[in-house]
């Protein structure tokens, strides 16, 4: 699990996509320290396994799924990336509970200046729009950040200095695509919700496991 603070900018040193996988090479620093073979570094937001390590950085493999899922393979050698070493019990919780397992992509679409923040507009499938709400939490490109405002086709996020400063999100330009992971605790309400209106339904047929299995089925 990750809080969605990033803790270092890494630089990508080489990545090689060969079909539908492949491997990421990052040079890196702050999140080398306490890191073995084995640990989870959230890259851009995307959770990936240290296949190895050495003095100025770290690689991992980048399965089928990751690049289905996420911009990864958009990634190119010098490009910047969040990184993020995975969360440990005696520390602080600063951002929101982040898995690292990307929900879908967005696109910018809009920066705006306002006095000293930076507004990001993005536009995100509904699948991912209908699970946001104004004021809760959404991980961009592994960016704990605070939604301000949600639309049927986008959202936006204001962006103070400090983060600008720290993560990648306004070096992006408009077009790129961005990681996005939505809030885990409003997946789990949706499914609860989702599976209850599904045994109301039964209920109100008349179908039940009882007859199903009296017609053998």
């Amino acid at each position: 699990m990750f809080t969605g603070i990033i803790e270092e900018l890494g630089v990508v040193k080489s990545i090689a996509i060969n079909g539908a996988s492949g491997c990421i090479t990052i040079k890196a620093k702050k999140v080398l320290e306490g890191t073995q073979l084995g640990d989870s570094i959230a890259v851009n937001g995307t959770c990936l396994t240290v296949t190895s390590i050495n003095s100025d950085g770290f690689s991992a493999d980048v399965m089928a799924e990751t690049v289905k899922r996420t911009s990864l393979s958009q990634v190119g050698k010098g490009d910047l990336v969040n990184l993020e070493r995975a969360m440990i019990l005696n520390g602080r919780f600063g951002g929101h509970i982040v898995s690292g397992h990307i929900d879908g992509t967005g696109t910018i679409t809009k920066y705006t200046k306002e006095e000293n923040a930076i507004w990001v507009t993005i536009k995100a499938p509904d699948e991912i729009l209908d699970l946001i709400v104004e004021k809760g939490s959404i991980c961009i490109d592994g960016i704990s950040l605070t939604v301000a405002t949600v639309s049927d086709q986008d959202f936006q996020v204001s962006i103070i200095p400090h983060t600008a400063k720290e993560t990648t999100l306004i070096h992006k330009k408009v077009g790129s695509l961005v990681n996005l992971e939505n809030d885990i605790v409003g997946k789990y309400i949706k499914k609860l919700m989702e599976n209850n209106q599904e045994e109301q339904a039964k209920k109100a047929s008349g179908l039940t496991m009882e007859m199903l299995e009296e017609y053998g089925l």
